[in-house]
């Protein structure tokens, strides 16, 4: 079994050292799934929430936090991003789905920056649309694909 990267031997944390790692380009595209009741999803289909556009708010949100993530995070590195886009389609009738995509060049992937994108953008449409109905649920936020450095693709 592999060990996490950010323990040492002795069981204490440290940054993961990427001095020595090629500047590769590198992608993220991560996906954060919100549930709604019936008259909330009805509200936000059709823009009449009482706060506005709810999908431009979470999409500069979103870009935001991305470039944020090594604040939020305490292991990851600030990293250069190229690229951040936050997108949105429905998965069913009271799914909506939230993709985050983040690209660099770099040491290391911007997997945390596509994650913390999707789930900032989630959490900004549950503030957009709470006022219909507190019942939103952000079910799930998950890496869906990563590209570049020494481990290459990998797809959920």
């Amino acid at each position: 079994m592999q060990k996490p990267s950010h323990i040492l031997p002795d069981g204490s944390i440290s940054m993961v050292d990427v001095s020595a790692k090629a500047v590769t380009a590198r992608t993220a595209r991560a996906e954060a799934r919100v549930r709604f009741p019936a008259d909330a999803a009805q509200a936000l289909r059709e823009a009449t929430l009482p706060k506005g556009d709810a999908f431009v708010t979470a999409q500069i949100a979103g870009v935001m936090a991305a470039k944020q993530a090594s604040s939020l995070i305490p292991l990851a590195h600030p990293i250069p991003l190229s690229r951040v886009d936050v997108s949105f389609d429905w998965a069913d009738d009271n799914v909506l789905r939230v993709e985050a995509v983040a690209a660099t060049s770099a040491q290391t992937g911007v997997e945390m920056e596509a994650m913390v994108a999707a789930s900032v953008a989630a959490l900004t449409i549950y503030d957009m649309t709470k006022a219909i109905d507190k019942g939103i649920t952000i079910e799930t936020v998950r890496l869906l694909e990563k590209t570049g450095g020494k481990s290459g693709r990998w797809t959920a």
